[in-house]
């Protein structure tokens, strides 16, 4: 069964990060789409880049769609997973699957250069969604002790774990009011 999945965010590679070395690191991606560059991947949609490296930025930009089978889930955290020695620093990328019934399955890839640096962008996408949630019926003063709470549960949580960074990806099921006309709007 094919589904039509949505890669989206940007990388800031370190300097002298290669194409090469980018392509090494996302070799399980393009393997599963059958290419061997990063020029060849395409997304099925024609406003969309794909997967693009810019060396004057030290960025590579993901923007692709394509229709892919059950594993790709997988293949794509490893492949993006591959790029963290080249990074920068951590970023997240968003990764959307849109299922025939209207329900989109909405996930989040961290990857950074340490997991210390994963982790807090783990923690700070949590206290920015929790905040951005809370907003509607709560002021600064009762959001900041919720945000307390989860820098406390980070804290906690990291301390338990040591330095191993729990799976990258976090994922939830979103059910649409009506069926998706799977346009990507950024």
């Amino acid at each position: 069964m094919r589904i039509e999945v949505h890669v989206h965010g940007n990388i800031p590679l370190r300097p002298g990060v290669s194409i090469a070395q980018i392509e090494a690191g996302l070799r399980p991606w393009l393997a599963y789409v059958d290419e061997e560059s990063l020029a060849d991947v395409h997304s099925v949609y024609e406003d969309e880049p794909g997967v693009v490296y810019d060396p004057a930025r030290r960025l590579l930009e993901v923007c692709w769609t394509g229709d892919v089978g059950r594993n790709f889930r997988e293949i794509v955290e490893e492949a993006l997973q591959g790029l963290n020695a080249y990074t920068e620093r951590a970023a997240e990328i968003e990764v959307t699957y849109y299922h025939d019934d209207g329900t989109d399955e909405y996930g989040i890839v961290f990857v950074g250069p340490t997991p210390e640096a994963i982790r807090e962008a783990q923690r700070q996408r949590m206290v920015d969604d929790v905040a951005h949630l809370l907003t509607r019926h709560f002021g600064d003063s009762e959001i900041g002790e919720v945000v307390a709470l989860v820098n406390q549960l980070f804290q906690r949580t990291w301390a338990e774990q040591g330095t191993a960074v729990r799976p990258s990806s976090a994922t939830q099921v979103q059910p649409s009011a009506a069926p998706s006309n799977r346009k990507r709007l950024h």
